[in-house]
């Protein structure tokens, strides 16, 4: 089983950028398509971007044309750019392999956008 380690949230003022990495581990990273998952206080985890094992890319509408999901499969790192930030960008991260039930969740990184 893949073992996710997420970093890089933080405290950003809206409008602000953060870039959110993701470090795979235990098995080949490169064949997985991999996600980014967002879950804010009191509400369902939601997709946010696919990013496949041939590099396509898919997003939640509400973050098209300020997120980027992209991957670097030979340091098996998953990365989500993020660009003019909102509040309700906030939320905590989660990175996954999508593998079924076999996929793993990483711990999560907080992203807070506030002023």
């Amino acid at each position: 089983q893949m073992h996710l380690v997420e970093s890089g949230g933080a405290l950003v003022q809206p409008g602000g950028s953060l870039r959110l990495s993701c470090a795979g581990s235990g098995s080949i990273f490169s064949i997985y398509d991999m996600a980014w998952y967002r879950q804010a206080p009191g509400k369902q985890r939601e997709l946010v971007a696919i990013i496949t094992r041939s590099y396509t890319t898919t997003y939640v509408d509400s973050v098209k044309g300020r997120f980027t999901i992209s991957r670097n499969n030979a340091k098996n790192t998953l990365y989500l750019q993020m660009n003019s930030l909102k509040p309700e960008d906030t939320a905590v991260y989660y990175c996954r392999n999508q593998n079924g039930w076999r996929g793993s969740w990483g711990q999560g990184t907080q992203v807070t956008v506030s002023s």
